[in-house]
């Protein structure tokens, strides 16, 4: 039984699906399906086509959206940038942007482990400085911080109107709400083998009219940094847009076939269901336990209700006893990544097919035997 924030278990539709034999991936049966999953991730990114927005399918993990905004939205390598930071990941995303693409990043972190972001603090900063880019992670998955995207960006939009806004999403798409062309977002990026509920291989994200356009604006920079090839939107645009147009197929590089069959399938499972309620609801239900009659204590501070929906970082006195415990009995969860508290807790996942009440409930009663 697979418990941990990622990957997770996946439906048997889902995996019989990705045993399928390969598709031409120009001919019209794998095209139709392509997309379908584009316009099912609009769906679950809440964008219109008529917003101009373009969701993307690349191969590749979550990091790849690292890549992509640091190759594509930062085209003169002279950008600053304002990274929100609420843990390990985000710090991942700054080592990425500031060491491997040389960029200017002023990092805004959390005061405590476990904490959000000082909104005084981040409306001073907008006020003060220009920046280009400012990126959040909106679930943290060493931490289970929750950031409230909406009021982040919208901070951002009243003091910062000309920034570009970058949310990384990899443990938060499927599981919580995202509201894209509502909140002016600009880039979210994310993954298929969370609370997508496929497996894993697919970098997934959606990129803003505004950010499109500055992608695709021709450059003639001397001195600007080389350009990666396979990361291009220049090159994946027209490819991914003919794919959701249903037109003729434009071709750049293979599509991974039988991943995006399964994400096909994944998503269409998903969006039967009240995905983002029932995540909140066993989330909350699971928390309430931990804190009320197990009297132990999350990662993240503030309100059960505030904390990320997709996984739940508890503290406790012997974390790898209690994993071994569990694997004992064929259940997995994680342990702590965070390198200030590693040793000091757990990671439960709370997606994907096992992440049931009754297998939680599972997990509970043997911790406490």
């Amino acid at each position: 039984m697979l418990l941990i924030p990622g990957p997770v278990s996946c439906t048997d539709l889902v995996i019989d699906t990705l045993g399928q034999d390969s598709l031409t991936h120009t001919g019209p049966r794998f095209a139709e399906t392509f997309k379908r999953v584009l316009l099912n991730l609009r769906k679950i990114f809440n964008s219109s086509k008529e917003s101009g927005s373009l969701p993307l399918v690349l191969a590749g993990s979550g990091t790849l959206g690292f890549d992509l905004v640091g190759s594509n939205l930062c085209p003169t390598g002279k950008e600053k940038l304002l990274l929100l930071s609420t843990g390990y990941f985000s710090e991942e995303l700054c080592e990425c942007l500031r060491e491997f693409y040389k960029l200017d990043v002023t990092v805004l972190s959390s005061k405590q482990v476990g904490g959000g972001i000082d909104i005084v603090v981040l409306q001073e900063m907008l006020q003060e400085t220009k920046y280009d880019l400012v990126l959040m992670t909106h679930v943290d998955t060493s931490t289970g911080v929750l950031n409230d995207v909406e009021k982040l960006s919208g901070l951002v939009h009243s003091h910062s109107p000309e920034s570009l806004i970058v949310v990384d999403a990899v443990c938060s798409l499927g599981c919580e709400s995202i509201e894209f062309d509502k909140w002016g977002l600009d880039f979210v990026f994310s993954a298929s083998q969370k609370a997508l509920g496929a497996p894993p291989g697919l970098s997934i994200s959606i990129i803003s009219e505004r950010a499109l356009r500055l992608v695709l604006k021709e450059r003639n920079d001397v001195d600007a940094p080389p350009r990666p090839y396979f990361t291009s939107l220049r090159k994946w645009v027209p490819s991914i847009q003919s794919y959701e147009l249903g037109g003729k197929v434009h071709y750049f590089a293979t599509p991974p076939i039988q991943l995006i069959l399964s994400l096909d399938v994944a998503l269409k499972e998903l969006l039967e269901t009240d995905y983002v309620t029932n995540h909140l609801s066993r989330s909350n239900w699971l928390k309430m336990q931990v804190v009320e009659e197990m009297k132990l204590r999350l990662v993240t501070l503030g309100p059960v209700e505030k904390t990320a929906h997709g996984l739940a970082a508890i503290y406790v006195s012997n974390p790898s006893e209690v994993m071994k415990r569990l694997q004992g009995i064929d259940i997995d969860i994680a342990g702590g990544i965070h390198p200030a508290i590693r040793t000091k807790y757990i990671r439960i996942g709370l997606m994907g097919r096992d992440a049931t009440k009754e297998n939680l409930l599972k997990v509970l009663e043997d911790y406490v035997n």
